[in-house]
């Protein structure tokens, strides 16, 4: 069913695509920067919250699982509503709920809950799975050429709020104690403001609807007088079915869920790891400054993922999505050589952790090109949902084991075996560019 459009957006055609293109994607670029504060400081403080009110280290990663395995069940949930309602409506009701998350961050110290940390998280993980959905909005109407440039730019968006967010930390801590409020739940009072702020922007400025519109032209093209059926609907058995047909595909989509396995993993423990080697050195910092120190870091990671995305984008177009995938496994290899062999140095663990986010980028830019534009248009949402589970679903095993390879076999294990996943992802990379080499921007 299709969501109400003006006359105005009904009856344009394609003498208005760039216009329409133009506002889409500076809508949702806006909408990536507001929400962006929100998901920067709950994967800072997340984790520092589920150590300090389960009392135990080896659910530090609890909250980030949370966080992935929601958004991994929201991906396909929310693709279905884009498929019958557009990507307004399907964006704006993850934001929605994410909003209901970070409030619930919010009370979670004063109620002195853990079971509120996890059930925060996990609306938050819905927020996660539309700002995900977001950059395949941006390709709905996009010409094949601009295809990994206009994706790339509303990925790239996310940066300032994203990088924002984790140097907010402290203000909003502060702010929190203001309020008669635990310190660490002052941050996600500054969330709570940018998620408002992006569901407005959303609801207002994504006139018309991209995936509708880009429908009623194809319908127009083809001699209908009325909008193209809403594509296919289905389960993530069909989904993968349809990836599988084509190998280009599916080297897209193991690509953007090994990536972030491997992010997630490393970015996840992070905090924590960060912390233990403060209070090991013995220097008098208070909790806000340990704070500030790990939300810098977080933050260098979070620039990496998003600064550069603009540049990855036009090289994607360029040189071809095969290649941008190999360079992508490889900065997550050195990534996690600089992290684990430099794991006693803060210096080193931060250039590890933005090259890490430098080798996320590349390789979600270029797998998430190379899968929607490798399967029929009529699978086309539907993979691009199975997509997102599949990332969620990586990101939600990374955590879950993070913690424990923590405490295990430390910060340079859990980077062993991450490197052990980027590996195994560039192998099948190659093993694969053959049937990829011809998928470039024409």
């Amino acid at each position: 069913m299709d969501s109400p459009e003006s006359d105005a957006a009904l009856n344009a055609g394609q003498d208005d695509l760039p216009r329409i293109q133009r506002r889409t994607v500076l809508t949702l670029a806006l909408a990536q920067l507001f929400s962006g504060v929100g998901n920067g400081a709950a994967l800072a403080v997340g984790s520092l919250m589920a150590v300090q009110l389960s009392g135990r280290q080896e659910l530090a990663g609890t909250s980030t699982m949370a966080i992935s395995l929601a958004g991994a069940l929201m991906a396909l949930a929310l693709a279905s509503v884009a498929a019958s309602r557009g990507r307004r409506f399907a964006l704006a009701t993850g934001l929605v709920l994410a909003l209901a998350g970070t409030g619930l961050m919010v009370l979670a110290p004063v109620a002195e809950s853990f079971p509120l940390v996890l059930a925060g998280s996990a609306l938050i993980g819905a927020g996660t799975a539309a700002n995900l959905q977001a950059r395949f909005a941006a390709v709905d109407l996009a010409r094949p050429e601009h295809r990994g440039r206009d994706l790339s730019f509303v990925v790239w968006s996310i940066t300032i709020g994203a990088v924002a967010g984790p140097n907010l930390i402290r203000p909003g801590a502060q702010l929190g104690m203001a309020l008669g409020l635990p310190e660490i739940s002052g941050p996600f009072l500054i969330s709570m403001a940018g998620l408002v702020i992006a569901i407005v922007l959303l609801v207002a400025g994504l006139r018309p609807d991209p995936l509708l519109h880009a429908r009623r032209l194809q319908g127009e093209a083809a001699g209908e007088r009325t909008t193209l059926p809403a594509r296919r609907r289905g389960s993530l058995r069909a989904g993968l079915a349809a990836v599988r047909q084509s190998p280009a595909a599916l080297v897209g989509l193991v690509t953007v869920a090994g990536a972030h396995l491997v992010m997630v993993a490393v970015m996840s423990m992070t905090p924590v790891h960060l912390q233990l080697m403060d209070q090991a050195s013995g220097q008098d910092h208070s909790s806000a400054d340990t704070l500030a120190i790990i939300g810098f870091t977080i933050s260098l990671h979070i620039a990496g993922m998003y600064a550069l995305s603009p540049v990855f984008g036009m090289l994607t177009d360029r040189i071809g999505r095969p290649a941008m995938i190999v360079a992508g496994q490889v900065l997550l290899l050195t990534a996690a050589a600089l992290a684990g062999l430099g794991h006693g140095n803060q210096a080193l663990v931060a250039a590890g952790l933005v090259t890490l986010g430098l080798g996320w980028s590349a390789s979600t830019i270029a797998g998430s090109t190379l899968l929607s534009e490798s399967v029929s248009e009529v699978d086309r949402v539907l993979v691009q949902g199975v997509s997102d589970a599949c990332m969620g679903a990586a990101g939600a095993a990374g955590a879950a084991l993070s913690g424990v390879l923590l405490a295990i076999a430390g910060f340079a294990g859990l980077n062993a075996a991450a490197a052990v996943v980027a590996a195994a992802v560039l192998g099948i990379a190659l093993a694969g560019r053959r049937e990829t080499a011809p998928s470039r921007g024409r």
